[in-house]
């Protein structure tokens, strides 16, 4: 596979689209590599372009907080770095009592406060709380603070990232990205209908579980707030999966989703995301203005719909009027039974080799080879500098009640 792993990109205020495609060839950023859990580096700058994405904080009442010591960092063991952040690294940790692995965000809170990202913290944490029964979005199981450290303990999916197994296999067979895309398809249409926005899909963000089954991660640049056809200006995402309302500074909506689920579709069917070149400049230009062509080599309903989620009329887009109910009645997905997918009952097409639940075969080994901070168990003096933010998820708790008591 030719191109690189992608991370996004976010910019404010832009004034022009020549001016943000300069940027783009300057921004060294474009051509990094970042794999799995580097991505959930979910906190980007964010500004609106017109005023109207400027959310404000969230606050959540919790009466958990005040039994913050019930769940503390003392509580796991953290056995290995699997990601780094601009605040901060994901460790594999194990919870001490019911001996889970888990994906742990550590995040500094200097780092958060003197970049003034303490919304887009609040609002990740938001959108991990309304998205804890859907089967194929990570789920937030505990969250706390100590003086100096935020800690978001998340579902690790041991079978690793999309992009990972892509990179290897160059592409997929119609029935296995069916499958993926379909599972996707069912995570975004849950956001959708939450009034929650994702923005940045991308092999990089869609994990396997154990099993197969998809994991869509890093909840970073989701919007909150976007009923029916509302409307958003924010430029955000990542370049190679831009959809050009976005790219031209416009107004768009929820059916930038479909667009992102169109390229990766055809990046799983062809190998690389649609309208892609190694010149940034000219990739953009591409998404702008360049008619969408299909080689030979998959069927004509797979096709058929690339050609109707990568219109680049937003407005005549597949899913513009009724969402996600206009692609499960698609010719493509004719196949899946909607109600076995989302209760886990279709068989996945392929399940990652692992040894255990804490394999770390498919991470990249610059990160599993880092040091772990010994200081990462130390509950120190708490600190209330984001109020809200402690969440135990009490089926946690339960579960680690039995166990003790086995």
């Amino acid at each position: 596979m030719v191109k690189k792993t992608k991370s996004p990109v976010t910019y404010a205020k832009i004034k022009g689209i020549v001016s943000y495609f300069t940027a783009l060839i300057k921004d060294k950023k474009l051509g990094s590599n970042y794999p799995i859990y580097q991505q959930m580096d979910f906190f980007q700058h964010e500004s609106s372009l017109s005023g109207d994405d400027g959310a404000a904080a969230v606050s959540f009442s919790n009466p958990i907080e005040e039994l913050q010591s019930r769940v503390s960092a003392a509580d796991f063991d953290y056995l290995k770095v699997i990601g780094t952040g601009s605040f901060g690294k994901v460790f594999l940790a194990t919870h001490r009592e019911n001996g889970r692995y888990y994906a742990v965000k550590v995040l500094q809170k200097h780092g958060i406060l003197a970049r003034k990202e303490e919304r887009h913290v609040m609002c990740e944490h938001s959108v991990l709380l309304k998205t804890l029964n859907h089967p194929f979005l990570v789920k937030l199981h505990f969250s706390f603070q100590t003086k100096d450290r935020l800690y978001l303990v998340l579902d690790y999916a041991c079978g690793g990232e999309l992009f990972y197994h892509l990179h290897r296999e160059w592409v997929f067979g119609e029935p296995r990205a069916r499958f993926y895309a379909a599972e996707i398809a069912s995570a975004l249409g849950y956001l959708h209908s939450l009034n929650i926005v994702y923005r940045d899909l991308k092999p990089e963000n869609v994990l396997l579980d154990s099993g197969g089954h998809v994991v869509l991660t890093d909840f970073g640049l989701c919007k909150e707030g976007v009923t029916g056809r509302g409307t958003i200006r924010t430029f955000c995402g990542t370049p190679e999966y831009l959809a050009p309302e976005v790219l031209q500074q416009r107004k768009y909506d929820r059916t930038v989703d479909w667009w992102g689920l169109g390229a990766v579709l055809h990046e799983m069917l062809y190998g690389l995301p649609p309208f892609y070149s190694t010149d940034r400049l000219e990739m953009l230009r591409n998404i702008i203005s360049q008619p969408l062509e299909l080689k030979p080599g998959v069927s004509s309903a797979a096709r058929d719909l690339l050609k109707r989620l990568l219109n680049k009329d937003r407005a005549k887009r597949l899913g513009a009027k009724r969402d996600l109910t206009e692609l499960q009645s698609h010719a493509f997905f004719s196949s899946i039974q909607w109600d076995e997918l989302f209760a886990k009952k279709i068989p996945p097409p392929f399940v990652p080799s692992l040894s255990g639940p804490g394999d770390l075969t498919n991470i990249d080994p610059r990160f599993t080879e880092l040091p772990v901070p010994q200081s990462l168990g130390v509950c120190e003096e708490y600190g209330a500098t984001f109020p809200g933010f402690t969440y135990i998820n009490d089926n946690i708790l339960s579960l680690s009640a039995q166990t003790s008591g086995h």
